[in-house]
């Protein structure tokens, strides 16, 4: 097993967690919200997926 490898499947898994939390648990202005700001969610999760690789390496 690959140390990286388990650690991206890790990240995701919270992101996908934490996102559907957040979706299932919020309001529907809030939702909208949510949505709108997606794609810097995404882009976070991103960098964080970098800076746990750089950790790891």
């Amino acid at each position: 097993m690959d140390i990286k490898n388990i650690a991206k499947s890790a990240a995701a898994g919270a992101a996908v967690g934490f996102t559907f939390y957040a979706l299932s648990t919020a309001s529907p202005m809030k939702k909208m919200s949510i949505k709108k700001s997606a794609g810097k969610t995404l882009k976070a999760a991103g960098n964080l997926l970098d800076d746990i690789k750089s950790v790891i390496m």
